[in-house]
């Protein structure tokens, strides 16, 4: 039985989520009403375009109840923290039964500041309530750091599936089999790294996810994050990671054909490099949930998205919140694909 991970843009039966709760990265009470603020807007934009199940920690119900309206689903289970993209199951299918691939995960590396117990459990739970069997991997790995063409390519980032604190001793070779075996893929192409403020000291980074730097927009199309302001680091860094886009081909032979998406203007935010980046959006069932800023550039990279998805509906949500807890609309979103 052969399983592939369709792409973002094929239909969905649902997006899951999983609600904000008390943790390092919502460390007071004002921070953790911004995030849940934060993650109800993404939700119910996700919500105009289909169903959407938030899986909350215990006792949380109500306040996710109160924020989200009535027609979220909510299931309660155990939770660290917040980012489903990351800690749930990455949905295959083999055209007639849906099943979910199970990563090892331990806190994006094993960061000092991360917590897991419950997280490395949860996959496999939604995998249960979603009725789709669970494929174990001994792979530490993460949502965010994988993006699929659905036709064979997928995206990968050295610093994450290479790095010492996911799979030490792990050869290029032994992840890409094993990502292949999981993902329905055959051509891995890998990015050098991500994005600064995605790295130590700035705050909770995840060491170089591939959902904030290229993504993606239909077979042989990729949108990358471009950095125009030479005092950013992330000018060369992304200068780099589209040269070396603009060289690859796909599984299928193809040349790809990189669609630059440029940065907000900020440069800086919470005390470091923004990490800012329009690439982390999500693609919903006639829809595009993307980030915004409140920045001039905000309405630049709508206009890139109506023109690469003509037929879908692009939603702008405020994402700096996200953002300062680590990540995008992206990562706060998993998809179940419709079989």
């Amino acid at each position: 039985m052969t399983y592939r991970m369709p792409p973002e843009w094929a239909p969905h039966e649902r997006t899951w989520m999983a609600w904000p709760g008390p943790n390092p990265t919502f460390s007071n009470d004002e921070e953790l009403a911004g995030a849940r603020a934060a993650w109800a807007s993404v939700a119910r934009a996700v919500r105009r375009f289909e169903p959407v199940t938030m899986v909350h920690g215990p006792g949380q119900g109500e306040s996710a109840r109160e924020l989200l309206g009535p027609d979220i689903e909510l299931v309660e289970r155990a939770l660290d923290d917040a980012w489903m993209r990351d800690i749930g199951p990455t949905f295959v299918t083999d055209g007639r039964e849906l099943a979910a691939v199970d990563w090892v995960f331990n806190g994006w590396g094993a960061q000092e500041w991360a917590r897991w117990e419950h997280d490395s459990k949860i996959a496999r739970q939604v995998a249960d309530l979603a009725g789709a069997p669970a494929l174990s991997s001994t792979l530490v790995n993460e949502g965010g750091a994988i993006h699929v063409d659905g036709e064979g390519t997928v995206l990968l980032t050295e610093t994450v599936q290479l790095g010492e604190g996911r799979n030490p001793g792990w050869t290029r070779e032994q992840v890409e089999a094993e990502i292949h075996a999981k993902l329905g893929t055959t051509k891995a192409i890998w990015l050098p790294r991500g994005l600064t403020g995605d790295y130590p000291p700035y705050g909770f980074g995840t060491l170089g996810h591939v959902d904030i730097v290229a993504a993606f927009a239909r077979p042989g199309v990729v949108v990358a994050h471009s950095q125009p302001d030479p005092a950013h680091p992330d000018h060369e860094v992304s200068k780099e990671i589209i040269g070396l886009l603009n060289a690859q081909t796909d599984a299928r032979g193809r040349r790809l054909e990189v669609v630059e998406v440029p940065a907000p203007t900020v440069l800086e935010a919470d005390g470091h490099w923004a990490d800012y980046s329009y690439i982390n959006h999500y693609l919903c069932n006639d829809g595009v949930v993307l980030c915004a800023f409140d920045d001039p550039r905000d309405e630049v990279a709508a206009g890139i998205f109506r023109r690469l998805f003509p037929e879908r509906t692009v939603t702008l949500v405020d994402a700096r919140t996200i953002f300062s807890g680590g990540g995008g609309i992206h990562c706060i979103t998993q998809q179940q694909p419709r079989v």
